[in-house]
């Protein structure tokens, strides 16, 4: 099928939905979703982002700045997941407790604003035994039109390239709670200090960052293609992650892999000699 025809059959199909919530994150899977949503309904479509305490100042900025460029109608909900014992324990199914909160929200928004149907970005890349999340989705019935019409990542970004959505090739995310191993707890502090430690990270011009809060000190990922030019730098900004509150950073010279934050915890493979500068 051609990307014409695809865009065609998910525009149809969101169409069909009569109104929708998108829940909104800024990323690519759920801008392009947005971007469908926009063109199928008009202002019957809304881009809603869950902003709680998980959720980085920055990415929020970024979320509003695109809506904006999509031209969909965005709004915010609050509610506080720290609020929620089980998802400050941060156990295995973490992810799976704070989607439960994330989607419940959207929702009651959902309900008290008159929309017949809520949307995420799911796609057909994103399905696995170990997505929580995505169970969390599932028994609430929320909709998935990508993983619906077997739209994966790569389809994702040229669908969105095609469109010429600037977030086309934007590096996906994670909430500031993946940053921290499961079994230790999640706290207000700790995000925080995760952010202001990433935003140092980003303003010098790494794309992918992860800091890592591990005990009391921060282990740092960037893309393996932008380790060697962290290593260049890592003396001027180690001070600067360090007086974000960690006692000791250093970086992971492998570069960022997915799951990282459990990679120094109990049980979990030990961690190489890591860059301290």
């Amino acid at each position: 099928m051609t990307l014409d025809a695809t865009l065609r059959t998910l525009v149809d199909d969101l169409a069909a939905r009569g109104s929708v919530v998108v829940a909104y994150s800024g990323g690519v899977d759920s801008a392009l979703v947005a971007a469908l949503a926009r063109r199928a309904l008009g202002e019957r479509a809304v881009a809603l982002t869950a902003a709680a305490e998980t959720l980085a100042g920055a990415e929020l900025n970024h979320a509003r700045r695109l809506a904006e460029e999509i031209g969909i109608r965005h709004e915010t909900v609050t509610y506080s997941e720290l609020s929620h014992p089980e998802f400050v324990a941060n156990p295995k199914h973490r992810c799976y407790v704070c989607q439960g909160m994330r989607m419940d929200a959207m929702l009651e928004y959902a309900r008290s604003h008159g929309y017949a149907a809520v949307c995420d970005g799911t796609n057909a890349s994103d399905p696995g035994p170990d997505r929580q999340g995505l169970r969390a989705v599932r028994e609430r019935g929320v909709y998935s039109p990508l993983l619906a019409h077997g739209v994966d990542k790569a389809g994702v970004r040229a669908l969105s390239h095609h469109l010429g959505l600037s977030a086309w090739d934007r590096p996906a995310n994670a909430c500031l709670s993946s940053r921290i191993p499961h079994g230790q707890a999640v706290t207000s502090s700790k995000l925080r200090r995760i952010e202001a430690a990433e935003e140092v990270l980003s303003g010098a011009g790494f794309r992918v960052v992860r800091v890592r809060h591990d005990g009391d000190r921060a282990r740092v990922e960037v893309a393996p293609d932008e380790v060697e030019r962290l290593a260049l730098v890592w003396d001027r900004l180690q001070p600067r992650i360090l007086a974000a509150g960690f006692a000791a950073a250093e970086y992971d010279r492998r570069g960022y892999r997915s799951g990282g934050a459990d990679l120094g915890a109990p049980g979990a493979s030990p961690l190489p000699i890591l860059g301290q500068g």
